[in-house]
C-alpha cells in the first residue's frame, strides 16, 4: 500500500497542483535549513530553496520513484548549492548579525535562554558563530556531506544515493570532513580535548 507521501507524488506527477503545494510544505524547511548550512545566509538559502521546488515541478514527470522525494529533493538541493559556490569559486561566510528566518518569521542568531546567565548565553552564542564559520570554511564537497550527516541526519545510504556516491566514498570523505571542521574549531580554539574526545563518540554513532 502506498504511503501518503507517495500518492502526493503520483498525483503531483499527473500535474496535480495541491498536491505538489502540499509535498512544497511538507519539505520547505528541510530544504531551506540544507541550503541555508550550504550557502552561509538566508538570502541564498530562500532563493536555492525556491530554485529547488521550480526544479522538481518541471521535472517531477520524470521521477520514477527510485529512490524517495525526499533524497531525490536533497539531491537538487544539494546540486544547486555546489553549482553556485563553485561558480562563485569561494565560500560565503554569512554576518553574525544577520536574522535567521524561523517558522515564526525573522529571528536574531543571538536569542537569550531564559534559564541561562547572561556568561551562559554569551558562550552559547560564541559557540554556535564559530562553529557555523568552521562549516562554512570547509570545501563544498565536505561540507555537503557533514550537512547531510551530522545537520539533516540522513543515513549513509540516504547520502550516497543524494551525491551518486559509493558507500565506501561516503563514508572516507565524511571522516575527511570531520577532521577538516574540527580542525577548524581547534583552530578557533572552541574544542578542548575532553570536548573533542565527546564529539567524536558522538559522531560515531
Amino acid at each position: 500500500m502506498p504511503s501518503p507521501e507517495e500518492v502526493l507524488v503520483r498525483r503531483a506527477r499527473v500535474g496535480n497542483s495541491d498536491a505538489f503545494e502540499q509535498l512544497v510544505l511538507a519539505y520547505e524547511r528541510r530544504v531551506y535549513n540544507l541550503a541555508f548550512r550550504m550557502m552561509g545566509n538566508a538570502e541564498d538559502a530562500s532563493d536555492v530553496a525556491q530554485e529547488a521546488f521550480l526544479r522538481a515541478f518541471s521535472s517531477l514527470s520524470r521521477f520514477r520513484g527510485d529512490c524517495s522525494f525526499s533524497t531525490w529533493i536533497y539531491r537538487i538541493v544539494s546540486n544547486i548549492c555546489l553549482d553556485e559556490l563553485r561558480k562563485r569559486g569561494r565560500q560565503r561566510v554569512s554576518s553574525l548579525d544577520e536574522p535567521v528566518e524561523g517558522e515564526d518569521g525573522e529571528m536574531s542568531r543571538q536569542v537569550a535562554d531564559p534559564a541561562a546567565g547572561p556568561e551562559e548565553v554569551l558562550q552559547r552564542t560564541e559557540t554556535r558563530d564559530r562553529i557555523h564559520d568552521g562549516l562554512a570554511s570547509l570545501q563544498e564537497a565536505q561540507r555537503v556531506i557533514v550537512v547531510l550527516r551530522d545537520i539533516q541526519g540522513l543515513s549513509y545510504e540516504e547520502i550516497s544515493a543524494v551525491l551518486g556516491l559509493s558507500l565506501g566514498t561516503v563514508k572516507s570523505r565524511l571522516n575527511r570532513a570531520r577532521m577538516a571542521l574540527k580542525k577548524a574549531l581547534e583552530a578557533a580554539e572552541l574544542l578542548t580535548p575532553p570536548i573533542v574526545e565527546s564529539s567524536e563518540r558522538g559522531a560515531g554513532r
